[in-house]
């Protein structure tokens, strides 16, 4: 990474000195509250665009359903999405691909005192599920119960709803636990709330070697095939903002009334998940741990999450040609 950032540098300085490089042009569309609106704030201010000679054109909306209705229109180059949802759109033959973001997910937190320690502690209790019968971590936890031995969505009473009603719902006591967004999970964890459940360690008992990232940046092939080397650059760059993000806690100063945090306390809590998200591991790794939580999904969800195909696709992640690495 040290050695790409140098690279940006020195394309910069050559730029200016030259005045001839023109920068290439990204049309980014981010969910507004969503963590790459908070590192493309970081990017701007930081000026770490232009360092790498790109031209980020940035259109925030108010949901992750609107970003890709913007990129299969055309009027988007790259978003934020799921893997499960670039690796069905390319078994119904859109051509899609995916770079890995974060591995940062949510868990099933459970009040103070509570007895819920794991999976099996979930039978016959009110659960509440932020994000609908198909969120990923949803079916990964009926996967994990179902290999415990009992089905979750019949042997529990689950309450699906709104991620932020479903949190006043827990903290009111309606819930004996929910499942939920991992920034949510931050402001339960700030008033007492325990992690009883970690998606993570549900990705490793279901064949993962480690916390997957299920977010990541969504793309058009053609798109990555004529544009490979900004593409790279701004993976790069966006790495060097999640950097910053990670290591100063003034960043999340400034940036506080946009993330939107309950409290100061939740706001660190925020950091510190956020930090541990980062993707370090080799893309091998990453892409043959998806793959295995793929067919668990797969499996469990069915057509309806993930269309025809039962394996992930083997194009399905973007890897830089060679001539963009240099």
């Amino acid at each position: 990474m040290r050695q790409g950032w140098l690279g940006m540098a020195l394309i910069a300085a050559l730029a200016s000195a030259s005045g001839a490089m023109a920068a290439d042009r990204l049309r980014i569309v981010a969910q507004k509250t969503g963590t790459l609106a908070w590192e493309l704030d970081v990017i701007r201010a930081h000026d770490l665009a232009r360092a790498a000679g790109l031209d980020l054109v940035v259109t925030e909306l108010a949901s992750p359903e609107a970003g890709k209705i913007a990129l299969e229109g055309g009027s988007a180059d790259i978003i934020l999405a799921d893997v499960m949802w670039v690796a069905r759109e390319r078994a119904l033959g859109g051509q899609l691909q995916f770079a890995p973001y974060s591995s940062t997910l949510g868990a099933v937190m459970a009040p103070a005192g509570s007895t819920i320690a794991s999976i099996e502690d979930l039978k016959g209790r009110k659960l509440g599920v932020a994000g609908g019968p198909l969120d990923k971590s949803w079916l990964m936890l009926r996967a994990l119960a179902r290999r415990a031995g009992f089905d979750l969505a019949r042997q529990g009473e689950i309450a699906y709803g709104a991620p932020k009603l479903l949190a006043v719902k827990a903290e009111q006591g309606e819930l004996d636990a929910v499942l939920e967004y991992w920034n949510l999970c931050a402001d339960l964890e700030a008033v007492g709330f325990t992690r009883a459940i970690d998606m993570g360690d549900v990705q490793r008992r279901l064949g993962a070697k480690a916390p997957v990232a299920m977010v990541g940046y969504a793309f058009s092939e053609s798109f990555a095939e004529a544009n490979a080397s900004a593409l790279r650059r701004f993976l790069e760059v966006s790495a060097r903002a999640r950097d910053i993000l990670a290591t100063s806690p003034g960043e999340w100063t400034r940036l506080a009334p946009r993330i939107g945090a309950a409290s100061q306390a939740a706001l660190s809590i925020y950091r510190a998940r956020y930090a541990e998200g980062a993707v370090r591991r080799p893309l091998d790794e990453e892409e043959a741990d998806a793959r295995a939580l793929y067919r668990v999904l797969a499996d469990i969800g069915g057509a309806d999450l993930v269309g025809p195909a039962r394996e992930l696709d083997p194009g399905t992640y973007w890897r830089a040609p060679r001539e963009a690495v240099r």
